[in-house]
Protein backbone atom coordinates (compact mmCIF):
# COMPACT_ATOMS: atom_id res chain seq x y z
CA UNK A 1 0.00 0.00 0.00
CA UNK A 2 2.77 2.36 0.78
CA UNK A 3 4.63 1.39 -2.46
CA UNK A 4 1.30 2.38 -4.50
CA UNK A 5 1.05 5.39 -2.55
CA UNK A 6 5.13 6.76 -3.28
CA UNK A 7 4.19 6.02 -6.77
CA UNK A 8 0.62 7.91 -7.36
CA UNK A 9 2.21 11.09 -5.19
CA UNK A 10 5.84 10.64 -7.46
CA UNK A 11 3.46 10.66 -10.62
CA UNK A 12 1.22 13.50 -9.27
CA UNK A 13 4.84 15.15 -8.91
CA UNK A 14 5.85 14.69 -12.86
CA UNK A 15 2.54 15.82 -13.56
CA UNK A 16 2.75 18.99 -11.90
CA UNK A 17 6.42 19.38 -12.88
CA UNK A 18 5.31 18.87 -16.69
CA UNK A 19 2.40 21.41 -16.18
CA UNK A 20 4.14 24.36 -14.28
CA UNK A 21 7.52 24.24 -16.75
CA UNK A 22 6.19 26.10 -19.18
CA UNK A 23 5.27 28.88 -16.96
CA UNK A 24 8.05 28.53 -15.31
CA UNK A 25 10.35 28.91 -18.14
CA UNK A 26 8.07 32.31 -19.32
CA UNK A 27 8.81 33.97 -15.90
CA UNK A 28 12.35 32.97 -16.07
CA UNK A 29 12.34 34.32 -19.93
CA UNK A 30 10.73 37.66 -18.96
CA UNK A 31 13.26 38.71 -16.55
CA UNK A 32 16.39 38.05 -18.97
CA UNK A 33 17.28 39.22 -22.02
CA UNK A 34 16.92 36.59 -25.08
CA UNK A 35 20.53 35.53 -25.58
CA UNK A 36 20.30 34.25 -21.47
CA UNK A 37 16.40 32.49 -21.95
CA UNK A 38 17.20 30.75 -24.91
CA UNK A 39 20.99 29.69 -23.19
CA UNK A 40 19.17 29.14 -19.70
CA UNK A 41 22.28 30.96 -18.48
CA UNK A 42 21.43 30.59 -14.73
CA UNK A 43 24.00 33.30 -13.47
CA UNK A 44 22.99 35.85 -15.81
CA UNK A 45 21.22 38.80 -13.85
CA UNK A 46 17.70 39.72 -13.91
CA UNK A 47 15.97 42.58 -15.69
CA UNK A 48 13.22 44.39 -15.75
CA UNK A 49 14.44 45.62 -19.42
CA UNK A 50 11.99 43.34 -20.98
CA UNK A 51 8.77 44.77 -19.43
CA UNK A 52 9.76 48.30 -20.06
CA UNK A 53 10.23 47.72 -23.95
CA UNK A 54 6.74 45.84 -24.43
CA UNK A 55 5.08 48.12 -21.96
CA UNK A 56 6.13 50.70 -24.35
CA UNK A 57 5.71 49.14 -27.94
CA UNK A 58 1.82 48.45 -27.73
CA UNK A 59 -1.14 50.47 -25.91
CA UNK A 60 -1.52 47.51 -23.36
CA UNK A 61 -3.14 49.65 -21.08
CA UNK A 62 -6.10 50.55 -23.46
CA UNK A 63 -5.97 46.86 -24.47
CA UNK A 64 -6.52 45.87 -20.09
CA UNK A 65 -9.20 48.53 -20.20
CA UNK A 66 -10.82 46.79 -22.86
CA UNK A 67 -10.88 43.50 -21.63
CA UNK A 68 -11.99 44.84 -18.09
CA UNK A 69 -14.84 46.32 -19.74
CA UNK A 70 -15.88 43.04 -21.69
CA UNK A 71 -15.50 40.59 -18.53
CA UNK A 72 -17.51 42.88 -16.62
CA UNK A 73 -20.23 42.99 -19.50
CA UNK A 74 -20.34 39.62 -19.79
CA UNK A 75 -20.41 38.66 -16.25
CA UNK A 76 -23.40 41.35 -15.55
CA UNK A 77 -25.79 39.93 -18.52
CA UNK A 78 -24.75 36.22 -16.95
CA UNK A 79 -25.54 37.57 -13.30
CA UNK A 80 -28.88 39.06 -14.55
CA UNK A 81 -30.07 36.58 -16.95
CA UNK A 82 -29.02 33.34 -15.27
CA UNK A 83 -30.02 34.25 -12.32
CA UNK A 84 -33.75 35.04 -13.49
CA UNK A 85 -33.67 31.92 -15.75
CA UNK A 86 -32.42 29.67 -12.37
CA UNK A 87 -35.17 31.20 -10.34
CA UNK A 88 -37.42 29.99 -12.72
CA UNK A 89 -36.54 26.43 -12.86
CA UNK A 90 -36.39 25.66 -9.50
CA UNK A 91 -39.41 27.28 -8.29
CA UNK A 92 -41.98 27.68 -10.76
CA UNK A 93 -43.75 24.88 -12.62
CA UNK A 94 -45.22 25.63 -16.03
CA UNK A 95 -45.70 23.62 -18.81
CA UNK A 96 -42.61 22.67 -20.59
CA UNK A 97 -40.78 22.82 -18.01
CA UNK A 98 -38.38 19.59 -18.20
CA UNK A 99 -38.28 20.29 -22.07
CA UNK A 100 -36.83 24.11 -22.16
CA UNK A 101 -34.32 22.86 -19.70
CA UNK A 102 -32.86 20.17 -21.96
CA UNK A 103 -33.09 22.77 -24.24
CA UNK A 104 -30.94 24.88 -22.72
CA UNK A 105 -28.47 22.23 -21.54
CA UNK A 106 -28.13 21.04 -24.83
CA UNK A 107 -25.87 24.45 -25.24
CA UNK A 108 -23.66 22.63 -23.50
CA UNK A 109 -22.49 20.37 -26.27
CA UNK A 110 -22.19 22.92 -28.83
CA UNK A 111 -19.10 24.14 -29.67
CA UNK A 112 -18.86 28.24 -29.56
CA UNK A 113 -16.55 28.27 -33.01
CA UNK A 114 -20.32 26.56 -34.51
CA UNK A 115 -21.67 29.46 -34.06
CA UNK A 116 -19.30 32.27 -35.29
CA UNK A 117 -20.82 32.88 -38.42
CA UNK A 118 -24.25 32.99 -37.10
CA UNK A 119 -22.92 35.38 -34.69
CA UNK A 120 -20.89 37.19 -36.69
CA UNK A 121 -24.02 38.05 -39.22
CA UNK A 122 -26.28 39.20 -35.96
CA UNK A 123 -23.89 41.07 -34.66
CA UNK A 124 -23.08 42.87 -38.08
CA UNK A 125 -27.10 43.01 -38.92
CA UNK A 126 -27.45 44.83 -35.28
CA UNK A 127 -24.49 47.37 -35.39
CA UNK A 128 -22.72 45.90 -32.82
CA UNK A 129 -19.39 45.15 -34.68
CA UNK A 130 -16.35 46.19 -32.74
CA UNK A 131 -17.81 46.79 -29.75
CA UNK A 132 -17.49 45.22 -26.03
CA UNK A 133 -21.31 45.33 -26.01
CA UNK A 134 -21.06 42.92 -29.24
CA UNK A 135 -17.90 40.75 -28.01
CA UNK A 136 -19.99 40.39 -24.56
CA UNK A 137 -23.91 39.52 -26.18
CA UNK A 138 -23.38 35.82 -27.49
CA UNK A 139 -22.23 34.70 -23.96
CA UNK A 140 -24.81 36.29 -21.82
CA UNK A 141 -27.11 33.48 -21.62
CA UNK A 142 -25.19 30.87 -20.42
CA UNK A 143 -26.30 27.02 -19.71
CA UNK A 144 -23.64 26.09 -17.23
CA UNK A 145 -23.94 29.60 -15.08
CA UNK A 146 -28.22 28.73 -15.62
CA UNK A 147 -27.89 25.23 -14.39
CA UNK A 148 -25.89 26.16 -11.58
CA UNK A 149 -28.00 28.28 -10.10
CA UNK A 150 -30.93 26.14 -10.34
CA UNK A 151 -29.04 24.05 -8.63
CA UNK A 152 -28.36 26.46 -5.83
CA UNK A 153 -32.15 27.89 -5.01
CA UNK A 154 -33.55 24.45 -5.27
CA UNK A 155 -31.43 23.92 -2.63
CA UNK A 156 -32.41 26.81 -0.26
CA UNK A 157 -35.43 25.19 1.90
CA UNK A 158 -39.26 26.39 0.78
CA UNK A 159 -39.81 27.40 4.45
CA UNK A 160 -37.60 30.99 4.00
CA UNK A 161 -39.56 31.59 0.54
CA UNK A 162 -42.96 31.34 2.51
CA UNK A 163 -41.87 33.00 5.43
CA UNK A 164 -40.80 36.01 2.85
CA UNK A 165 -44.20 35.69 0.76
CA UNK A 166 -46.08 36.00 4.21
CA UNK A 167 -43.98 39.29 4.91
CA UNK A 168 -45.55 40.80 1.99
CA UNK A 169 -42.47 40.26 -0.03
CA UNK A 170 -43.24 39.37 -4.45
CA UNK A 171 -41.41 37.32 -6.25
CA UNK A 172 -38.52 39.11 -7.02
CA UNK A 173 -38.13 40.39 -3.33
CA UNK A 174 -38.02 36.78 -2.36
CA UNK A 175 -35.09 35.92 -4.96
CA UNK A 176 -32.94 39.18 -4.11
CA UNK A 177 -33.64 38.53 -0.18
CA UNK A 178 -33.86 34.95 0.20
CA UNK A 179 -32.11 32.88 -2.49
CA UNK A 180 -29.28 35.69 -3.96
CA UNK A 181 -28.04 35.49 -0.22
CA UNK A 182 -27.86 32.33 0.19
CA UNK A 183 -26.03 31.50 -3.26
CA UNK A 184 -23.48 33.82 -2.30
CA UNK A 185 -20.59 31.44 -2.60
CA UNK A 186 -21.87 30.20 -5.86
CA UNK A 187 -22.01 33.03 -7.53
CA UNK A 188 -18.33 34.01 -6.39
CA UNK A 189 -17.35 30.50 -7.62
CA UNK A 190 -19.24 31.42 -11.16
CA UNK A 191 -17.61 34.91 -11.30
CA UNK A 192 -14.35 33.72 -11.11
CA UNK A 193 -15.13 31.18 -13.86
CA UNK A 194 -16.66 33.60 -16.30
CA UNK A 195 -13.71 36.22 -15.97
CA UNK A 196 -11.27 33.48 -16.06
CA UNK A 197 -13.03 32.42 -19.65
CA UNK A 198 -13.67 35.80 -21.20
CA UNK A 199 -10.19 37.09 -20.30
CA UNK A 200 -8.53 34.42 -22.05
CA UNK A 201 -11.52 34.18 -25.30
CA UNK A 202 -9.53 34.90 -28.70
CA UNK A 203 -11.13 33.46 -31.48
CA UNK A 204 -14.50 35.43 -31.63
CA UNK A 205 -13.01 38.83 -30.13
CA UNK A 206 -10.85 38.71 -32.62
CA UNK A 207 -13.32 38.14 -35.77
CA UNK A 208 -15.25 40.97 -34.37
CA UNK A 209 -12.42 43.81 -33.18
CA UNK A 210 -11.20 45.69 -36.01
CA UNK A 211 -9.56 48.44 -33.86
CA UNK A 212 -7.04 49.13 -30.92
CA UNK A 213 -10.31 51.18 -28.75
CA UNK A 214 -11.72 47.62 -28.38
CA UNK A 215 -9.27 45.24 -28.91
CA UNK A 216 -8.69 42.61 -25.68
CA UNK A 217 -5.45 41.94 -23.79
CA UNK A 218 -5.69 38.12 -25.95
CA UNK A 219 -5.91 39.91 -29.64
CA UNK A 220 -3.52 42.44 -28.71
CA UNK A 221 -0.95 39.60 -27.49
CA UNK A 222 -1.47 37.56 -30.45
CA UNK A 223 -0.85 40.92 -32.88
CA UNK A 224 2.41 41.43 -30.66
CA UNK A 225 3.66 38.19 -30.81
CA UNK A 226 3.55 38.03 -34.81
CA UNK A 227 6.23 40.71 -35.76
CA UNK A 228 7.66 40.78 -39.25
CA UNK A 229 10.85 41.47 -38.39
CA UNK A 230 11.12 38.44 -36.30
CA UNK A 231 10.41 36.76 -32.41
CA UNK A 232 11.69 37.64 -29.23
CA UNK A 233 11.21 35.01 -26.86
CA UNK A 234 12.08 37.18 -23.79
CA UNK A 235 9.62 40.19 -25.09
CA UNK A 236 6.72 37.76 -25.69
CA UNK A 237 6.99 35.95 -22.53
CA UNK A 238 6.84 39.38 -20.94
CA UNK A 239 4.04 40.23 -22.98
CA UNK A 240 2.44 36.85 -21.71
CA UNK A 241 3.61 37.38 -18.06
CA UNK A 242 1.54 41.00 -17.90
CA UNK A 243 -1.53 39.18 -20.02
CA UNK A 244 -1.91 36.49 -16.99
CA UNK A 245 -0.74 37.97 -14.11
CA UNK A 246 -4.32 39.94 -12.77
CA UNK A 247 -5.84 36.07 -13.46
CA UNK A 248 -3.26 34.45 -11.30
CA UNK A 249 -3.04 36.87 -8.78
CA UNK A 250 -6.93 37.02 -8.59
CA UNK A 251 -6.85 33.04 -8.01
CA UNK A 252 -4.11 33.22 -5.65
CA UNK A 253 -5.92 35.83 -3.29
CA UNK A 254 -9.92 34.18 -4.01
CA UNK A 255 -8.15 30.24 -4.01
CA UNK A 256 -10.29 29.22 -0.67
CA UNK A 257 -13.65 30.43 -1.49
CA UNK A 258 -13.05 29.19 -4.89
CA UNK A 259 -12.89 25.84 -3.60
CA UNK A 260 -15.58 26.40 -0.65
CA UNK A 261 -18.13 27.45 -3.05
CA UNK A 262 -18.09 24.72 -5.30
CA UNK A 263 -17.87 21.99 -2.62
CA UNK A 264 -20.64 24.07 -0.85
CA UNK A 265 -22.96 24.29 -3.73
CA UNK A 266 -22.23 20.49 -4.72
CA UNK A 267 -20.68 20.31 -8.13
CA UNK A 268 -18.78 17.90 -7.63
Amino acid sequence: MQRWFTLDALGALVLALAWISPLAYAVWAAFHDVHAAVGLDLSAPWTLANIRAVWQQAPWLAYIVNTIKLVTTVLIGQLVLCTLAGFAFARFDFPGRGVVLILVLLQLFILPEVLIVENYATIARIGLFDTTLGMGLPYMASAFGIFLLRQAFKSVPKELEEAARIEGCSWLGVLWRVYIPAARPVYLAYALVSVATHWNNFLWPLIVTNSPQTRPLTVGLSLFGAPESGVDISLISAATLMTIAPLVLAFIIFQRQFMQAFLTSGIK
